[in-house]
This record gives C-alpha cells, sequence and structure tokens, in this order.
C-alpha cells in the first residue's frame, strides 16, 4: 500500500506525548540549577536531544558547572511523571491500522522507558519485538547520529531509500536524512511551536503533518512522488 518496504517511527514527540512531560522536568531543574529556561523553549531546543546531551550543550554556553547527580535526579523524575501522565499520541491506532508496511520504532529512549511508556499506552503489541534504543548501540550512537537508523535498515534488510521515518525533532531528522532514509516531519504533540513546522522542512523533512491520522495518505503520496523522480 505504501510504496516503501520499512516504515520507522519515534517515539517520543510522535507515538507518545512525552516529549511535554521531559521539557516540564528538565525546565524546572536547569532553572533551579541556575540556568532559567522555560518549558516552551526546552522544546523547541532541546526536543529530540538526550538529556546527558542538554546538560553538556548548557554547560558549554553557560559554563555553569552542572552536577552529575541532575543525570539521576532527572531520569527518576521524568520516569515517575511519565509513568502517571504519558498519553498516546491522538490518530496513531487510526494510522497503524491503515498502514501494512512493517513498522519498527527508532529512540534514544532507554529500552526500559520505551517498554514502560508503549505498555502504558497499548502500542507494545503493534511493534514488539522491533522497538530499538539508541542507547542500547551506544553512548555516542545516539541522533543526530544515524546508527539507530542503520541498525534499523540492517535488521530489515531494506535499502535506505526504501524506508520512511516519522520523526518530530530536528535531530531526529539529522539523523534519518544521514542515514539515507526519506522523513515526514511531525508536529501533532504538545510541545509543538510556532516554528515547530518549518525547522523541520529545514532539517530535511519533505512534508510535515500535524495530524497522525493524515499520515497513511501522506506516506503513500510520498512514495508515489518519489516513484516519478
Amino acid at each position: 500500500m505504501s510504496g516503501f518496504d520499512l516504515i520507522i517511527f519515534d517515539c517520543d514527540g510522535v507515538l507518545v506525548d512525552s516529549e511535554i512531560i521531559a521539557a516540564q522536568v528538565e525546565s524546572r531543574l536547569l532553572t533551579e540549577a541556575g540556568y532559567p529556561i522555560s518549558v516552551e523553549e526546552m522544546g523547541e531546543r532541546f526536543s529530540g536531544m538526550t538529556w546527558k546531551n542538554i546538560l553538556l550543550t548548557v554547560e558549554s554556553e553557560s559554563s555553569i558547572p552542572l552536577s552529575a547527580s541532575l543525570l539521576d535526579k532527572s531520569e527518576k523524575l521524568l520516569d515517575a511523571r511519565l509513568a502517571r501522565d504519558v498519553k498516546i499520541i491522538e490518530g496513531v491506532k487510526f494510522a497503524l491500522a491503515r498502514l501494512t508496511t512493517q513498522s519498527c520504532i527508532c529512540s534514544n529512549s532507554s529500552s526500559q522507558r520505551l517498554d514502560m511508556m508503549l505498555t502504558k499506552v497499548g502500542l507494545k503489541p503493534y511493534f514488539e519485538p522491533n522497538v530499538f534504543s539508541a542507547k542500547d548501540l551506544g553512548p555516542d550512537k545516539v541522533k543526530p547520529r544515524p546508527d539507530i537508523f542503520q541498525h534499523a535498515l540492517k535488521t530489515f534488510a531494506v535499502p535506505p531509500s526504501r524506508a520512511v521515518v516519522i520523526e518530530d525533532s530536528v535531530h531526529g531528522i539529522h539523523g534519518a536524512v544521514a542515514a539515507g532514509c526519506r522523513v515526514i516531519g511531525f508536529t501533532g504533540a504538545s510541545h509543538t511551536y510556532p516554528s515547530h513546522a518549518d525547522r523541520l522542512t529545514d532539517a530535511g523533512a519533505e512534508t510535515v503533518i500535524a495530524r497522525m491520522s493524515d499520515l497513511p495518505a501522506t506516506i503513500a503520496a510520498l512514495a508515489e512522488w518519489g516513484s516519478e523522480i
């Protein structure tokens, strides 16, 4: 149906509405540490990045020494909030029911967190066992590096041009493009911001959608367009 051999989903901000929760937790921790930042700015600047890389970026920009304890503190606070509050992105099950192409998840979240979130929102049966965490490949393999996408392509024996990635972050799109995949940007989660679609397009998304229910038709149109060039 799709004209692709593999559909690769990011998880946070694409399947589950978790990025806004992460932005709330992390903005509070950074503000308390002496780096005032709003929830909105967290979402705009750091969506798709690991907490460790966010801390390294903030340290280099501000010269504020950030305690290593912030790493563990954030993980515990965020896991508790996600377990309680994370919800599925509206329209995801509608889209998955209409997509017949094999699919997987490529995420920067840990395997444990992915399992918890997918179980909570009822999406685990749609993807298991093909849920891949970049952290399992190594601490230096997370997005925006392409390694997690390359891992999925190798697992399914699919050439990059036959895979389409759905991503909500600039960092994720950079990784997908570097892997040679085609990309659809998504702006339908709660952490979206006014220039979100433009930034995803600038990063390499061929098109951007704001409703997950539009995904099946968008993938079909993208495949048709690609077959004509």
